[in-house]
């Protein structure tokens, strides 16, 4: 079956599903569909055979037994499945949220953004019209008070004239459009700033929140609902193991019991799911109180500076105030996140407690089997077991990880969630937190905690069984692969949100693992040739070029119009100082040539008798 024949079925089988559940009385998710599905086709007491195309009567089994399942609103498994299914739809990241609110915002202001940036006003009511679309940009940007309110315009336009009177539009006009959005951004930063510090000095800021007077307030209220439901799902989770260990231990499962142990283990895994969503939640929550405290900090620190830069001056120059004014801007949307953050994240508890079902299932007669009944909480856990610690000398062929010989052992990823996997299958789904004191193994780069010093030592030995078993049950209980973050094993339970155009109803599991590999530094001298091809087309290009250029010859021309008006340009080579050297010095010498005239004066006659007498040495002398 190809793979788009594969997708039709799959979402024929989807809204058949959907559309028997409707008449029902049930409207149900496509995402919780498809999760029972796959859910259904992996559990083998149904007998599906993965690596064949699925027969109409397959087809129609399928849908029945999905039916039956997700018409089982009694059943805590199904409600466990939902509330999976609700908080993987409606909880992201701190980080993806605001990203997703940055989008949001954008998109809302694109259309006003486009009308600023393509505006060709030339007339004053355009260039007014244009003014007021700036106005309105910045507001609805700032998000300081309502864009309806006159008094908020007139103080958001006030203080934009203050800094971008209306005669530089036409200089704004100017520009290009990308150019033109960030002079925006710039200009409702600067005007967001001037509004908050008027707000501080109680000179304006009409409609503008207290944001951080109502994070002071909300933050702890919400930290403080979400510890007590917290502390209600954990004391739930506990009397539910409590009274499944005293089960177990005297073997009772007859139909005369108050309640089947079955029943009693979905309604832990409910609990216990619940219980972790609401430590993402508290996490979360905690984090955004630290960063209130944060940006609070920083906000009132930046408002004292631009007080005493403000008051001190008569007149200040841009520069030193608009950077305070962008500052303190940035700083209040960053606790405008933080709201929107915080009331995601407390919008989140109720719709989480809809699909809690463990609380009806603790009728008059299940109490009583907690009378007189120590019920011991994950701390008291921990704490008996303590002083049982792993001897390695006794299982040397099994690698152990302790506190004082491993880095940041409390943040060591745990298999099963922490959870005591021996116990997990020993007990038939019994879910007891592992204490990491003990001794945690590390096996095949997983590590692993466990209840006991015994349960660590059995499950050791024969630690490949016991993954395999605990997949196998998840196979039976779906409510496990998220419950104990099984997803590497179960990598073809990808959510339909999240399926791929073509992906089929069950992939096989991708292995994948992490390697390494160290080579020698320059093992060889490195000869790079810059003029390489590697390329024989590359070549082939050159070499026509460079035959084509013997074919060619530069001409010009000079016409009446643009003689004279040529731009011409030259450039010479300096002369550079050279010099030689020979091998030896030589020199010669000649005898100097002297004459002597006598005669010339001094006579006694009327004529003069010159006499000439070389005096010149001779050469050879």
């Amino acid at each position: 079956m190809s793979s788009k024949k594969a997708e039709s079925v799959i979402r024929n089988i989807i809204r058949e599903i959907a559309q028997t559940c409707l008449s029902r009385g049930q409207t149900l998710s496509e995402t919780l569909i498809a999760f029972m599905v796959k859910a259904v086709v992996l559990d083998p007491r149904n007998q599906f055979n993965v690596d064949r195309t699925l027969t109409k009567e397959d087809v129609q089994k399928l849908i029945e037994l999905c039916v039956d399942r997700l018409m089982d609103q009694a059943s805590p498994t199904l409600n466990t499945i939902k509330m999976q299914v609700y908080f993987d739809m409606n909880y992201t990241s701190p980080r993806e949220f605001l990203e997703m609110q940055q989008k949001v915002l954008q998109s809302r202001l694109l259309s006003l953004s486009r009308e600023i940036t393509d505006c060709r006003a030339q007339t004053r009511e355009d260039l007014q019209g244009l003014y007021s679309k700036i106005v309105s940009y910045v507001m609805q940007r700032s998000n300081l008070g309502s864009p309806t309110d006159i008094n908020t315009v007139r103080e958001t336009t006030a203080a934009l004239q203050s800094v971008f009177p209306q005669s530089q539009l036409a200089t704004f006009m100017s520009l290009l459009k990308q150019e033109k959005e960030k002079q925006l951004t710039q200009l409702t930063l600067i005007v967001s700033g001037i509004r908050l510090f008027n707000k501080d000095t109680k000179k304006g800021g009409e409609g503008i929140q207290n944001l951080p007077a109502i994070l002071s307030e909300a933050v702890p209220a919400a930290v403080a609902d979400t510890e007590s439901e917290l502390e209600g799902a954990q004391r739930l989770a506990w009397q539910y193991t409590a009274l499944l260990e005293k089960i177990s231990e005297q073997d009772t499962g007859q139909p005369e019991d108050p309640v089947h142990p079955d029943l009693l283990k979905q309604a832990l895994y409910n609990t216990r799911q619940h219980e972790a969503f609401l430590k993402f939640i508290l996490a979360d929550i905690i984090m955004i109180a630290k960063e209130v405290t944060r940006l609070q900090s920083d906000l009132m620190t930046r408002m004292m500076l631009l007080r005493d830069t403000v008051h001190s001056n008569t007149t200040v120059p841009t520069s030193q105030v608009f950077p305070h004014f962008t500052a303190v801007s940035s700083l209040w949307a960053g606790l405008e996140a933080e709201m929107l953050l915080l009331s995601a994240l407390t919008n989140l508890r109720p719709g989480l407690r809809a699909f809690l079902s463990a609380q009806s299932l603790l009728s008059p007669k299940q109490m009583q089997l907690l009378h007189g009944l120590q019920v011991p909480t994950d701390t008291h856990r921990s704490t008996v077991t303590t002083e049982e610690r792993v001897v390695v000398s006794e299982m040397r062929s099994c690698e152990w990880c302790f506190p004082e010989n491993t880095t940041n052992f409390e943040n060591v990823p745990l298999q099963y969630k922490g959870f005591c996997g021996f116990t997990l299958v020993k007990k038939n789904g019994l879910l007891l937190p592992g204490n990491p004191n003990i001794g945690v193994l590390k096996h095949k780069e997983k590590y692993y905690a466990f209840s006991s010093k015994s349960a660590a030592y059995e499950f050791a030995c024969k630690a490949d069984e016991y993954s395999a078993a605990v997949v196998e049950m998840a196979k039976r209980r779906p409510e496990l692969i998220q419950l104990l973050q099984l997803h590497q094993e179960f990598a073809s339970m990808t959510p339909y949100s999240e399926m791929q155009s073509g992906q089929k109803l069950l992939v096989k599991v991708i292995s994948k693992s992490d390697a390494s590999i160290q080579t020698e530094i320059h093992p060889v001298e490195t000869n790079i040739v810059k003029s390489h091809e590697w390329n024989e087309w590359e070549l082939r290009r050159k070499a026509i070029k460079l035959a084509n250029l013997r074919n060619k010859v530069t001409r010009s021309m000079q016409t009446n119009l643009s003689h004279m008006r040529r731009h011409s340009s030259t450039q010479t080579f300096l002369p550079k100082d050279a010099s030689s050297q020979t091998q030896r010095d030589g020199e010669s010498n000649v005898p100097k040539p002297q004459v002597y005239l006598c005669g010339l004066r001094g006579g006694t006659s009327a004529a003069t008798n010159m006499t000439k007498v070389d005096l010149t040495r001779a050469v050879d002398e």
